[in-house]
């Protein structure tokens, strides 16, 4: 392709609301157009690398035995209804009416559409499993979008939809889609980990995260030094924690401690490890129809993990809890403890403290805490977040943080929207029962941006093998210089002839420019037409390392060979 026919709007500028190094490339380099919050359009460019990435999901879906279908864009807000999220989903899902005051949504996901495809069309086991997909645009109104594509508010995804009659088949199909995910990511040239998550808004009884490794991500992944052990920060787990030093021994008493609110104050008073204080922390559940207060107990070395907490009660979100709100039922900030409480308040007890001895907890009570307390409780929850240097509950190996970004969620979903929205099969013996269903997503567009996130540097962009927009550029130093032109074309039609994807710089424009806009582009390699094809060469730059070769004109294409592919 010509670069004088084709829209590159390179820029010099850095846009003022880039963070990213990937947004910044892309902008620079012409890929993207900003055109309101969290909204980009993909220019020509944008758009070939975009389709080469979606080429290779295909391929592998498609191996895979998924069927490609396209949902429609708008869903009918009855469809979350049935399905119980249309009010636990939040504002993220934008909601309008049309001219008829019938109500619909513009579709962040779609599960609800594809129960409601399949229980048209699917009645009997015969015709099960089946492995459904789509990579089609969403929309979830973001309260911050930032970083590009990495959070926009509309973006393409590819989601797909597995049906089943049974667990032990999804689990199959499960199993199926996390080699599959591995292999779109490998081929992508992508440094990515399979982690344990949370089911969030999307909900079931299981969840993997494929994160792309990158220290300007979002996510926090606890990851084991010594073995493939990883999860999202929000659902990491670890072997618990053993204090080597000895607990406080005290007969159990109530002891005055004026104004000492702090965990870091009372270990210093009382000279004991903070393994040894039930911290205490208040929030606010909030559910569909009600909220109450909730207590959360752990050790006072380990901290609260939120999502985790949100699920041990099975709320739509936690929120902070006023120092009004908790004297009006009897709590004293800085002084909760798990001694004296009312019956009506909940209270969730981290696992680490079943049959904990020895400990310190506030009295409720101001000014006062109890020393020398024994918990009896029969129910423990996983609450607490793991810390960096925990040990790994699969190998022992050593626990550490890193960051990523999310590319791909996959789900065991069960009978979660099949049951509510009726979709149900006749089994072998006639007998109707709910679909058991797997979900599995591909943040595409955000491919774009995490691609580059690993790759790009100050010069501009770098793209892998598979996503680059053009194998080679082709530059023509002079292109009122009859030879150079002739020769760089020449070139062109033999590079295009052997399969490769080529662009040629023809504008007549400075030398300086054309390198600069070679350099933004990420085009792996460029093509020096100019004054050596005296000599018959001309000149090779490699855009990952900078490095410069001189070629001899007459095997240039068996060097390019080796070095393309």
């Amino acid at each position: 392709m010509r670069y004088s026919q084709l829209l590159i709007p390179t820029s010099k500028e850095i846009p003022n609301d880039a963070v990213l190094s990937s947004h910044i490339s892309l902008v620079r380099g012409g890929f993207i157009q900003h055109v309101g919050s969290g909204l980009y359009n993909l220019l020509p460019l944008g758009k070939i690398v975009l389709e080469k990435i979606k080429k290779v999901i295909k391929d592998e879906l498609d191996e895979a035995g998924a069927q490609e279908v396209s949902l429609s864009f708008v869903t009918p807000l009855s469809l979350w209804e049935e399905s119980g999220r249309a009010e636990k989903y939040g504002k993220e899902l934008l909601r309008f009416k049309d001219r008829k005051d019938n109500s619909f949504v513009l579709g962040p996901t779609h599960e609800e559409m594809m129960v409601n495809l399949v229980r048209g069309s699917v009645k009997s086991y015969k015709s099960l499993p089946l492995n459904l997909y789509q990579i089609n645009t969403k929309f979830r109104d973001e309260i911050r979008p930032r970083f590009g594509l990495v959070r926009g508010r509309e973006f393409l995804m590819k989601d797909g939809y597995s049906f089943h009659a049974n667990e032990e088949d999804m689990l199959r199909e499960f199993a199926l889609m996390e080699a599959t995910y591995s292999k779109i990511f490998t081929r992508l040239g992508i440094d990515f980990r399979v982690v344990e998550a949370d089911s969030g808004a999307i909900g079931g009884s299981g969840s993997k995260e494929f994160m792309a490794i990158s220290q300007s991500g979002e996510d926090t992944l606890v990851v084991c030094k010594e073995c493939d052990y990883g999860a999202n920060i929000e659902a990491g787990v670890s072997a618990l924690e053993v204090c080597e030093e000895e607990a406080p021994e005290a007969d159990f008493a109530q002891f005055y401690t004026p104004n000492l609110t702090s965990i870091e104050e009372l270990v210093d008073l009382f000279k004991v490890n903070p393994y040894y204080m039930i911290k205490i922390v208040a929030k606010k559940a909030l559910y569909d129809d009600n909220e109450e207060i909730v207590l959360f107990a752990l050790r006072g070395s380990d901290e609260l993990e939120e999502t985790k907490a949100t699920n041990s009660v099975n709320a739509n979100e936690l929120v902070d809890v006023s120092v009004q709100e908790l004297e009006t039922v009897g709590l004293v900030a800085g002084f909760m403890g798990v001694i004296n409480l009312d019956d009506k308040i909940k209270i969730i007890y981290d696992n680490s403290l079943l049959n904990a001895k020895n400990m310190i907890t506030g009295a409720n009570k101001r000014d006062y805490h109890f020393v020398g307390v024994n918990l009896e409780i029969n129910e423990t929850k996983d609450i607490r977040a793991v810390k960096e240097g925990d040990k790994c509950i699969h190998c022992g190996g050593e626990l550490s943080y890193t960051k990523g970004i999310e590319v791909g969620h996959i789900f065991q979903l069960g009978t979660r929207y099949s049951a509510p929205l009726k979709a149900e099969f006749l089994d072998e013996f006639g007998k109707a029962k709910p679909f058991v269903m797997g979900t599995y997503g591909i943040g595409v567009s955000r491919l774009i941006s995490v691609i580059l996130e690993q790759s790009s540097n100050l010069k501009g962009a770098i793209w892998t093998k598979q996503s680059r927009p053009f194998d080679i550029y082709i530059l023509i130093s002079n292109v009122k210089n009859k030879e150079q032109y002739d020769v760089a074309f020449e070139l062109y039609k033999n590079l295009k002839a052997l399969g490769y994807s080529v662009l040629i710089d023809d504008r007549n424009d400075r030398f300086g420019s054309k390198i600069k806009d070679f350099e933004l582009l990420g085009i792996p390699y460029s093509l020096v037409v100019g004054n050596k094809i005296e000599d018959k060469k001309v000149e090779l730059i490699n855009r990952l390392n900078d490095s410069k070769e001189l070629l001899e004109i007459e095997t240039i294409l068996e060097s390019l060979k080796s070095r393309i592919e």
